[in-house]
């Protein structure tokens, strides 16, 4: 799971999306602007839409802002933040929308993404406290106390005469801490789908939308070909996107969500041993495989950013495993080989 805003892990090259500074078509248009602790970055052909550019930029970041005080976990108003201390709320549409699709996630990837295991991430001190190398006795116990199968499936039915969602009644059997949320895995995957959906339906076909290297793209672009996106090398010390680029990947044209995960940007080393961000909510533990990064071609950005998630969770073999068992998803998997880095693609992956 990532944290976001405050974890670069987004290796995605951002550089990517800058072959084209300045858009060659008249009718193309490029949008920019701060979401969510970071930035974004839109391309979209205007053809044939008749609203202006001014009153894009400012439905999109209204869109954002709206996204920001549902579930981001560093916004202290949000829905989530006050959920998250045991305040009743009355959960807004994209509130319920990410809890379902979390839930469908959590069940089709047999826990290894699980919104409800927050507290696992601030005791490795890569969540929202500093904390660090916790106890195995700790690591249990907070197991023990996180998951989604602590809590119901569906918010609506727990809802209240006045649409109030008390935290209390999420948990099934009524006992025990509530299971803090954390929707990082799933949050900027669905801002950039929900920011696609607004495009489409002004009459965009072509577009580029990038929030902070969650990317959804399709159609061409302003030179009326295919997107082309870069894959960052992941090593160690590789902090600037696009800086080192393992290759490149044509998007057809096709729309696609477009999202990496990776180890390399967000660790720390004690008594000469790596610790990555990236943690097995089934045991609690930060993986320890040879996979370094896993770049994730699925039908829209909430998929492939919770299959990237899902990815670096499993390890290279079971991952590589998932992807050719998903029907419309291809992933290059990243890995080392004794000191050698290597790249599987799956069958539908070209990677140049």
């Amino acid at each position: 799971m990532k944290a976001r805003n405050a974890i670069t892990v987004l290796l995605v090259s951002a550089a990517a999306l800058l072959f084209y500074p300045s858009c060659s078509r008249q009718d193309y248009v490029a949008i920019s602007g701060y979401a969510q602790g970071g930035s974004y970055l839109v391309k979209m052909n205007m053809s044939g839409v008749d609203v202006s550019p001014e009153t894009v930029k400012h439905t999109m970041d209204s869109l954002l802002r709206v996204v920001d005080f549902s579930v981001s976990g560093y916004n202290a108003e949000s829905l989530l933040s006050k959920f998250n201390s045991g305040e009743s709320i009355c959960p807004d549409s994209v509130f319920m929308d990410i809890y379902r699709v979390s839930r469908s996630i959590w069940e089709d990837t047999d826990g290894a993404v699980d919104v409800a295991a927050a507290p696992l991430f601030d005791i490795w001190g890569f969540g929202f406290t500093a904390d660090s190398l916790p106890s195995p006795e700790m690591v249990a116990g907070v197991v023990s106390a996180c998951g989604m199968d602590r809590l119901v499936p569906d918010i609506e039915p727990i809802l209240d005469a006045d649409g109030l969602l008390n935290p209390a009644d999420m948990v099934l059997d009524g006992k025990g801490a509530l299971p803090r949320l954390n929707f990082n895995a799933v949050a900027q995957g669905y801002s950039t789908d929900l920011l696609a959906s607004y495009l489409r339906g002004i009459g965009v076909r072509d577009m580029l939308i990038n929030i902070g290297g969650e990317i959804y793209c399709e159609g061409l672009n302003p030179s009326r070909k295919p997107w082309v996106l870069g894959i960052d090398r992941p090593e160690d010390g590789n902090d600037v996107p696009g800086a080192k680029i393992e290759g490149t990947f044509n998007s057809g044209g096709r729309p696609c969500g477009i999202v990496t995960s990776g180890n390399y940007r967000k660790f720390y080393v004690r008594d000469g041993r790596k610790y990555a961000h990236t943690i097995d909510p089934r045991t609690g533990w930060p993986v320890t495989h040879s996979l370094l990064s896993a770049t994730v071609i699925a039908e829209d950005a909430t998929m492939a950013d919770a299959l990237a998630t899902c990815c670096m969770v499993l390890g290279l073999d079971a991952a590589s495993q998932m992807v050719e068992a998903s029907e419309g998803v291809e992933a290059c998997l990243i890995y080392d080989d004794s000191g050698c880095m290597r790249a599987w693609t799956s069958s539908g992956f070209r990677l140049d």
